[in-house]
């Protein structure tokens, strides 16, 4: 298994990875345009492998991409007297389900998590869904204050 950032070419895999990450928690979603979709992460992704704002680390096995974590860099205002690094939003992570609990993910994980010290990055962010919270207190995480949020009407 080799661990590593995507390229350009995996865009498809990457497609098709978040459709069915999608589906497999709202299965009303099938009812969604494929196409619509596809153009639409087509542009994101295409976007996020060219700038450096997002990393997206992927496993991949046999030239299969089998799991992948989402890492948005945030910048932060610069302050006097403190050197300024910026913190990481970690989102869309995802196992393809026959390759769940084999310690792929947690190898994932543990990679970005080595990536981010070697950066400097302040802090990483994550949502966990309550099923994967567990997942993230084994590698490291921990519960923090609650952010506040508004919602535009």
């Amino acid at each position: 298994m080799d661990i590593r950032i995507a390229k350009l070419e995996d865009v498809e895999q990457l497609i098709k990875m978040r459709w069915d990450f999608t589906v497999e928690y709202d299965e009303s979603k099938k009812e969604e345009s494929y196409d619509d979709f596809r153009e639409e992460c087509q542009t994101f992704l295409n976007n996020a492998l060219n700038n450096h704002q997002w990393f997206i680390w992927v496993v991949e096995e046999n030239e299969k991409i089998v799991s992948h974590i989402y890492v948005e860099l945030i910048q932060k205002v610069p302050r006097p007297g403190k050197e300024t690094h910026p913190f990481a939003y970690m989102t869309n992570v995802y196992t393809v389900p026959e390759y769940r609990n084999k310690g792929i993910g947690s190898r994932l994980l543990s990679s970005v998590n080595e990536w981010v010290k070697e950066n400097n990055f302040e802090f990483v962010i994550v949502w966990p869904s309550d099923d994967s919270v567990n997942y993230y207190k084994k590698n490291g995480y921990i519960h923090c204050i609650e952010p506040m949020e508004y919602l535009p009407l």
